[in-house]
Parts: C-alpha cells; sequence; structure tokens
C-alpha cells in the first residue's frame, strides 16, 4: 500500500506540474496586465536571435537570468577588481558583489515603478560580464593596447554583449533576448541609451551603487577618512552610504514617476557628480593608486604583446578560433582573464624558472 501510495502521489504530482505549465504564460501575462505599469516591458513575446520554445515556469527574462548566472563569465566576476586589487581582506567589494549590488537596488526601483523586475534583473547581473581584469585601469590600459597596435577601441559594455552573444557555450553564445543584451550594451554612459525603461535604471543605478559602495571601500582600506568627504553632497545625501543609496534611490523613483523616465532631481545628479569627481581626484587617480596602475600596465601590456606574437596560445571557444581575427582572439582572451589568472601568466612569462636538478 505505501509503495502504492507513493506512486500515485508521484504520477498526480507529475500531473499538477504539467498543468502548471501548459497555463503559466497565459497566468502570467495576465498578471502583468493587471500590475504592471503601462510603461514597463511585458515578458511576451520572447524576441531571440534563434526561436526557442518558451520554458513552462520561467518568463523568458527569468531564463535569461538563469542562463547569465549559470554562464562561467558570471563565475569569473569573483576574482574581478572593483577598485582595489587584490585587497588583504575578505570585505572588499570584488566586481561579482557589485553587480549583485546593482542588481538589488535596481530591482528597488523597478518594483516601486512597477516596471519588469525579471528584465531589470537579468540586465543588472550581465552587466559586467566582459569587464577585463583590474578594473577600470585594465580596461583602459587594454584600449590604449589595442587603440595603439590596431587602431581598434575597447569598452566593456560592447565586450559585455559580446560574452553573451559570441563566447559563451563555446562560442554558440546564450541566446539572450533583445531586452536583456540592449540593456547590456547601453548600461554604459558611453553607450545609447537603453530602449527600455529597465535598462535605464541599471544604467543610472550602477553609477549610484559604485560611487557609494567605493567609498565605503576606501574607508575601510584608509585611503580616505570620513572627514575628507566633500561637505556639500555629503549634507545633500548623507552621511554614511547606507543612507545615501537610499536618498538617491527615494529621489530616482519619485521623480521616474513623475517624468514617465528614468531621471534624477537636478539637486540628487549634481550632488552625485561631485561625490563622483571626487573619488577620481582622492582614489581612483590618487597618487597611491597610480602606483599600481602602473603595475597594472605592465603586466597587461606584456601579455597582450606576447599572444599578438603567440595567438595560438590564446585559449578561445573553439568556434572563434577559426574565424577570430588576431586582435580579437587576444582582447577576448584577455578580458575574460581574472586578476588572479592574469597575474600568474604574466609571472610566467616574466619570472625565471629553476632548471629541474640533475
Amino acid at each position: 500500500m505505501a509503495a502504492g501510495a507513493a506512486t500515485i502521489e508521484c504520477m498526480s504530482t507529475s500531473s499538477k506540474t504539467e498543468q502548471v505549465a501548459a497555463t503559466f504564460a497565459e497566468r502570467q501575462q495576465a498578471l502583468e496586465e493587471a500590475m504592471l505599469s503601462p510603461l514597463a516591458t511585458y515578458s511576451y513575446p520572447a524576441r531571440r536571435v534563434r526561436a526557442e520554445a518558451d520554458c513552462g515556469l520561467r518568463t523568458p527574462f527569468q531564463r535569461d537570468r538563469d542562463r547569465i548566472v549559470h554562464s562561467k563569465a558570471f563565475r569569473r566576476l569573483t576574482h574581478k577588481t572593483q577598485v582595489f586589487v587584490a585587497p588583504e581582506g575578505d570585505h572588499y567589494r570584488t566586481r561579482l558583489t557589485h553587480t549583485l549590488e546593482v542588481t538589488q537596488v535596481s530591482r528597488t526601483v523597478a518594483r516601486a515603478l512597477r516596471l519588469n523586475e525579471d528584465l531589470t534583473e537579468a540586465i543588472g547581473l550581465g552587466h559586467d560580464l566582459g569587464h577585463p581584469p583590474f578594473g577600470h585601469i585594465g580596461e583602459a590600459v587594454l584600449d590604449d593596447c589595442l587603440q595603439e597596435r590596431f587602431g581598434r577601441a575597447f569598452r566593456h559594455h560592447e565586450q559585455s554583449l559580446r560574452v553573451v552573444e559570441h563566447l559563451e557555450r563555446e562560442g554558440a553564445g546564450l541566446n539572450l533576448t533583445e531586452q536583456v543584451r540592449d540593456g547590456i550594451l547601453g548600461h554604459s554612459g558611453r553607450a545609447p541609451m537603453p530602449t527600455t525603461l529597465e535598462g535605464r535604471i541599471v544604467r543610472l543605478l550602477d553609477r549610484v551603487a559604485y560611487i557609494n559602495h567605493d567609498i565605503d571601500d576606501a574607508l575601510r582600506a584608509g585611503v580616505l577618512r570620513e572627514g575628507d568627504l566633500p561637505a556639500e553632497p555629503i549634507t545633500a545625501l548623507g552621511t554614511t552610504g547606507r543612507q545615501r543609496i537610499d536618498t538617491l534611490v527615494h529621489d530616482v523613483v519619485e521623480h521616474s514617476e513623475r517624468a514617465g523616465d528614468i531621471v534624477q532631481s537636478e539637486q540628487a545628479g549634481a550632488a552625485m557628480a561631485a561625490l563622483r569627481e571626487f573619488m577620481f581626484e582622492r582614489v581612483y587617480l590618487a597618487p597611491q593608486a597610480r602606483k599600481e596602475h602602473a603595475k597594472i600596465d605592465r603586466a597587461v601590456r606584456t601579455l597582450f604583446d606576447y599572444y599578438c606574437e603567440h595567438p595560438e596560445d590564446a585559449d578561445v571557444p573553439s568556434r572563434m578560433s577559426e574565424d577570430a581575427d588576431v586582435p580579437t582572439r587576444v582582447m577576448d582572451y584577455i578580458a575574460g582573464m581574472t586578476d588572479r589568472f592574469c597575474i600568474r601568466q604574466f609571472q610566467a612569462l616574466t619570472v625565471p624558472r629553476a632548471f629541474p636538478s640533475p
């Protein structure tokens, strides 16, 4: 009897699951029609380069989120610099924790404005997949190398799109929806504005997050003291990182609701711009940081020059290796490196190894 009951229970569960899956998309669309703003991006129909059948238990944007989270590039973010290179401490931000923080505050804004949280989350999680090792300094050096040798530019937002379109899954790409790819490409201030409000949320909240979290890390590292922070923007936004983010998020929500777009007040935007300028002067480009910049420059340039001469040693997806030209192959390989892998490769090329004993 027990075995029979268990069999019946399993069969019943399976049947119920099939019924749920069969009506999931229809119910989800009805929920979105009832709950989301008319300005929101709706989940259906999925617009992909390669058409796929919809999942019975996830929206298209939820599937994109899962593909990003399970990608190799996402896992590598754990060991990529945000601001401080190889920090001696467990509490400094990495590119992964930055990504999660951006995604969290972006979802808060999306929910408050009744926009599509799933789309916002997928864009947030995927926006920095193409960031090279050593943060923005690594990006600048790789860009300089490509410009000097091949007359080509490197932009991490473009590389993030390249990762999801061409490099993941051994060159097949993740086949993400058009809206997620648009948001990933458009998250940088140097890129065209995203076409969806959800993408515009990530674009703005990325800056809100990194400025305030970088201040937090700089204070923890002793690079800054509380008294060093500029008085006017701190008075306007708050004395702690938590207060400043809360102020900025509330500001975005209230002004965006009235504007029908993702915007800040003039006061909040000016205060945030002042903090960003301060961080460039006192942290990002400060003398202490420049000492590390010279080391990063040497490491990345050494690897770039080597792989340009030996492109066969640049390990890229097999589908890309035959078609990609040398600058593309080298760019893909170096941009995909973590900080520690880049350091190991640099050491392997520059540090003598002992000969084996006879």
